[in-house]
């Protein structure tokens, strides 16, 4: 009877694992990060040759400046400005763009990640798991992240991001 007894105290301990871990570590995880950082990186590339061309283009302007009539000096700092603001807006969209993917992929892992927890939660008679970070302290044995990640990883090879 007081074996019983132990298992049923055991199935009431919550375990834990490490969210963060599991969307940085995880094959899926792995790939969503790899592709939005490449993305954002050959945008932020393609977004500097643009500034640097009005960077020269404003260089040429003010060169001409005693050259051309303040008209026409006029309006070529006018189509200056148009092109900044537009660079700005381009830089904005990015940043959102790969904001909202990455947002996507955080939630496309997490619907996947929630029936594969059940299961094992359901297979090792666990009634709770925590996310760590909303941990202060626990005892490492409770740590089930990397066996979720095994099991993830079995299941979810990449994510979906277009």
């Amino acid at each position: 009877m007081f074996m019983i007894f132990q298992t049923n105290l055991s199935a009431d301990v919550p375990y834990y694992l490490d969210f963060k871990y599991i969307l940085n570590q995880s094959d899926a995880g792995k790939k969503a990060q790899t592709y939005l950082k490449n993305k954002l990186d050959n945008g932020i590339k393609a977004l500097q040759k643009k500034e640097k061309a009005i960077q020269e283009e404003e260089r040429k302007i003010i060169q001409q400046k005693k050259v051309i009539s303040a008209e026409e000096y006029k309006k070529k700092v006018t189509e200056l400005r148009n092109k900044v603001a537009s660079l700005q807006k381009e830089r904005d969209s990015l940043l959102t763009d790969v904001s909202k993917q990455r947002s996507k992929a955080k939630s496309e892992l997490l619907k996947n990640l929630n029936p594969i927890i059940k299961e094992y939660m359901k297979e090792k008679n666990i009634r709770m798991v925590l996310d760590k970070k909303s941990m202060l302290l626990a005892d490492d044995s409770l740590d089930i992240t990397q066996d979720i990640v095994k099991l993830l990883n079995s299941k979810l090879k990449s994510i979906k991001l277009n």
